[in-house]
């Protein structure tokens, strides 16, 4: 109760945080935020209006000029004060989104929390670093170089599966790189990108920098991604939502980055360490109750393999603790909604007339009842082309089937619209990196699964979009690049003129 109560104070402002302060929004509508774990709400508030949206914007834009000006040096500084409030308010931080999401209290406390504290410290180093090509007289006659600068207003979606993380990978590099932004956090799970922008004031970046706006996607989604002073759209979600942010974005030719589904093969030849790869599968089908773009969906075992993988994996899942989330030792949370839940089910449930539910398969009774639990789950013989294999689940389930050439485990592998994340699982270093050649996914793990670092970058292939997350790589997305020419030999009439007019001198 003291949780609940907790939240309704901070926000009783509201929800929106604009120019540096909370305000209520204006659409006249309320939305609740759900402990899934419970069913109980823990806190409601107005969603923003396409009016809170404007307001984001102007803040933002006011804000640009003053913080694109600042030197390398200035927005660096600011940033690593950030890392050191979102440090010391680590166990909020923590709590908060294992309140708002379900997650084990161990999985915000080891990665969501400390994860954000790295990447936030890796753009404050990284904030000096913004270099274009060296100068240089490419031509002979001039001198050339490049130089980076921000964009302007960024205009970010993202969603509610890592809440405190995904509002991280949007802001940093944006303003690393000296843009201002407009945030979009899913509406369900507010609360940590709320706590993430006030952080940023305490530790001195300027109101306006950074803006949250929390509103249902046709409205306010819509809205600021169409904005005409959103200069570029950032969007983590579902393929088909990003497909409708690409055609708002594109509309006013704005710069759009895309990190969407994925459905990540988990390929494991016949040399592989059979346990290493059991552990594996079901730790990277499991992370955050399989609601992670990331996680491995499809396991491809070549046959010799194929029967103690499937033993193994079923004997491992049956082990995992499913529990309430501020229990340590508790494994697996719920899933962010029964309605989410229940479309997981529907996916198993479905299955069951051509494949094997050979483990899970169903949502745990008792006094977890009340929460949207679904047990690990385990599906065997499915055909390549059936919807359990091609299909978005996330949630957690995993799906095996059986390969027998390197050729044909590498084809499956590629086998779906996506291509986010995969892994390969052999002691050959030649498998390995042919793997690591022909899946085609933005990421390739040999032997692991799923560890993220700052220093590298993640963005998908085909329909998981394009552009990328963390690391310097994502300065791509947030900087213009512009070239600048000297002439070096300061004559009025230049040889070239002759081709527009006169002759040669």
């Amino acid at each position: 109760m003291g949780n609940r109560f907790q939240v309704q104070d901070r926000y009783a402002d509201g929800a929106q945080y604009i120019g540096g302060r909370l305000r209520p929004g204006t659409s006249g509508r309320t939305q609740d935020i759900v402990n899934p774990a419970t069913g109980e709400t823990v806190h409601s508030y107005e969603l923003a209006g396409t009016a809170d949206v404007d307001a984001a914007v102007d803040a933002a834009r006011e804000a640009f000029p003053g913080w694109a000006g600042a030197t390398p040096g200035e927005r660096s500084d600011a940033l690593h004060s950030f890392a050191s409030v979102l440090a010391g308010q680590a166990a909020d931080f923590a709590h908060a989104e294992s309140l708002q999401c379900g997650k084990p209290i161990k999985l915000t406390t080891e990665f969501d929390v400390p994860g954000t504290v790295d990447n936030t410290a890796f753009f404050a180093g990284a904030a000096r670093h913004l270099q274009g090509q060296s100068a240089g007289e490419y031509s002979g006659d001039h001198t050339s170089y490049v130089r980076r600068e921000a964009i302007g207003v960024v205009g970010s979606i993202a969603p509610w599966n890592y809440p405190l993380q995904m509002a991280a990978w949007k802001v940093l590099p944006a303003i690393a790189a000296g843009n201002t932004i407009v945030l979009k956090p899913a509406e369900i799970t507010p609360l940590t990108s709320l706590m993430f922008a006030e952080a940023a004031k305490e530790a001195g970046i300027p109101d306006g920098v950074i803006n949250i706006v929390n509103g249902a996607g046709r409205d306010a989604g819509e809205r600021l991604v169409g904005h005409p002073d959103v200069a570029m759209a950032s969007f983590t979600g579902s393929t088909p939502v990003g497909k409708r942010v690409a055609e708002i974005a594109t509309a006013t030719v704005k710069r759009l980055h895309l990190e969407l589904g994925g459905k990540a093969p988990f390929v494991v030849f016949d040399d592989a360490d059979l346990e290493a790869a059991v552990n594996g599968a079901v730790a990277g089908s499991l992370i955050n109750s399989g609601q992670d773009c990331t996680a491995a969906t499809r396991a491809y075992v070549q046959r010799p393999l194929y029967d103690a993988f499937v033993s193994g994996v079923a004997d491992l899942m049956a082990t995992v603790r499913l529990g309430d989330p501020f229990d340590p030792s508790t494994d697996l949370g719920p899933l962010i909604s029964h309605l989410q839940r229940d479309r997981v089910a529907g996916f198993v449930d479905r299955a069951r007339s051509y494949a094997t539910v050979v483990t899970g398969g169903e949502a745990p009774q008792g006094e977890l009842v009340k929460g949207a639990y679904y047990r690990p789950t385990l599906v065997a013989g499915a055909a390549q082309d059936s919807e359990i294999v091609q299909s978005e689940i996330f949630g957690p389930v995993l799906v095996v089937l059986p390969f027998d050439s390197d050729d044909e485990g590498i084809a499956i592998a590629n086998d779906t619209p996506y291509g986010l994340a995969a892994s390969a699982w052999s002691r050959d270093v030649f498998r390995a990196n042919r793997a690591t050649r022909e899946i085609k996914a933005g990421c390739v793990w040999i032997n692991d699964h799923i560890p993220i670092i700052s220093e590298m970058p993640h963005g998908g292939y085909k329909a998981s979009g394009f552009g990328k997350d963390m690391s310097v790589y994502s300065f791509e997305e947030y900087t213009q690049v512009k070239h600048v020419m000297y002439d070096n030999t300061a004559t009025v009439r230049k040889d070239w003129h002759r081709t527009i007019f006169g002759d040669r001198p």
